[in-house]
Parts: C-alpha cells; sequence; structure tokens
C-alpha cells in the first residue's frame, strides 16, 4: 500500500505553461482524503512553490514539502524545518572560481533570495530570474557576506546549448565535492554531495514512520533520479529523460496528459 507520494514539479505535475490541471489537481486530493500523504519534491524554495500547494490544498498541519532537491524538509503551513543541509560560504567561494573560469554565470540561493556572483565579466547574464520570478534577486560580492553565511544551494542557469558546451569541462575533484545535475536543461544545480531528492524522502518517511516499500515517487529529470531509485514504486513520465525511464518500475502518460494523476489513479487509490 501507498502511504508516501513524492512528486516533482516541472515536467512532472506541472503542465507546459507551468499550471495544475484539474484532473491532477483532483486526483491528488482524493489521495489526500484517503490518508495518503502528498508531498511535493522539487528543487524550488517554499516561496516559490505556496502558490501550487494553495491550489492543491496542502496547507494544514500536517503537510509537508520537500525543497531544494532534499536540503529542506518543511511543514507547509509555517515554513519550520524538519531537516536541513547548506552549504558554507567557502564552498562558494570554490565554485565560484571555476565558474569564473569557465565563464558560467553563478546565483547562490539562501532561503526566498537569489544571489548573483559575477563570474562572466558581463559577458552571460544569468536567466534564473526567468525560472524563478517569485523571488528575490540582489547581485553581491562574496566579500558582502559574514564568513558564518550558509546557503541551500547554487545554481547556473543559462542557455541549454551553451551550457553543455561547459559541464564536460567541470573538474573532476568538484564532481567529488558536490551533488551536480540538470533540473532543466538550462539549469544546472549544485548543492552538498549528501543532498539529494531520495535522501530527503527517507528523511521524511522516517519522521512520519512510512516505509521505503510504503512510498511512490514520480518525476522526469536527472534531479529525480534518486527518488524514483529510492521508492517503493519510482514512476516516470513519458516526457522524461531515458535514464529516469529505464530506473522506473512504471512509465505514465506525459505532464500535458495528466500523468501524474492517471498513475496515482492506477496505484494508489483505493
Amino acid at each position: 500500500m501507498i502511504k508516501l507520494v513524492a512528486i516533482d514539479l516541472d515536467g512532472t505535475l506541472l503542465t507546459d505553461d507551468k499550471t495544475i490541471s484539474k484532473r491532477n489537481k483532483d486526483v491528488l486530493q482524493v489521495a489526500k482524503q484517503q490518508g495518503t500523504k502528498v508531498v511535493i519534491c522539487t528543487g524550488r524554495p517554499l516561496k516559490a512553490i505556496l502558490h501550487y500547494l494553495e491550489r492543491l490544498e496542502l496547507m494544514a498541519p500536517g503537510d509537508y514539502s520537500i525543497t531544494f532537491n532534499g536540503g529542506l524538509i518543511q511543514k507547509n503551513d509555517n515554513g519550520e524545518q524538519l531537516s536541513a543541509i547548506s552549504l558554507g560560504l567557502p564552498a562558494v567561494h570554490e565554485v565560484a572560481e571555476v565558474m569564473q573560469e569557465l565563464v558560467l554565470p553563478l546565483d547562490v540561493i539562501r532561503d526566498d533570495t537569489v544571489y548573483h556572483i559575477e563570474t562572466t565579466q558581463g559577458m552571460y547574464r544569468s536567466i534564473y530570474q526567468e525560472l524563478n520570478s517569485l523571488l528575490r534577486f540582489e547581485t553581491r560580492r562574496l566579500t558582502d557576506f559574514p564568513p558564518e553565511t550558509e546557503f541551500n544551494k547554487m545554481v547556473v542557469a543559462i542557455e541549454a546549448a551553451y551550457l553543455d558546451t561547459k559541464i564536460p569541462l567541470i573538474p573532476a575533484s568538484m564532481q567529488t565535492s558536490y551533488a551536480i545535475m540538470k533540473s532543466r536543461d538550462c539549469l544546472l544545480e549544485i548543492m552538498p554531495k549528501n543532498v539529494t531528492k531520495a535522501n530527503g524522502i527517507a528523511r521524511l518517511a522516517e519522521h512520519l514512520g512510512i516505509h521505503q516499500s510504503e512510498v511512490m515517487a514520480i518525476g522526469d529529470e536527472e534531479n529525480d533520479l534518486s527518488m524514483i531509485e529510492y521508492a517503493g514504486f519510482g514512476v516516470a513520465m513519458a516526457n522524461g529523460t531515458q535514464i529516469v525511464k529505464e530506473a522506473a518500475k512504471f512509465v505514465t502518460d506525459t505532464n500535458e496528459r495528466d500523468g501524474v494523476a492517471k498513475a496515482i489513479e492506477r496505484f494508489v487509490l483505493n
């Protein structure tokens, strides 16, 4: 029996125009009413998904979200953090030096604020604000931050074709030190090594007394792979990447054709 459903947003629950269909909303409400925990699992901060949580009516005590790709587990109603894994300022310095060498823009996120760190001498502009317009954006120098400052994640947001030419040039040492993966074709996310959606779900499931075999995870992209592999029942979207579909136990329909609702109707609803 599935007791917790962890669902990615972009390319999964959301349609291409970033909305939640009526069928997806209705099916998730039925799942919640029958006692299944419905948990959004996303790379975004909580503030950037509140409008989706409100539409899904997931704002009651006992509703949770996994944000920052597993870095934070939070209560939806008040934002209280159950678990947090962060990055220190020395890590940002290290990554900024690499991005400067690769001429890639770097943004660092702390709670609901995005700080742009100049690493391209003005040659390339970050498009992260276009992807997350609900957040607050500031341009800062790393010397502006106190040494004890902690961040949730770092991102490189730039046109996909250019980004793809640079990813193979990221040093192996950086790949070893951090969790680095794409969450969209134009967005590279850099997080603490032990931050994954799977780890976030596992921590929440333990808190709720839910066994791994009772978890369903639904996703489409590289940053969803860990939770697809972790879950007792991993579901990939038909529009997902090949590696995610190969790891899943079931491939549902696309995000444009209510794939989330169809999977939950088939495997979760009584």
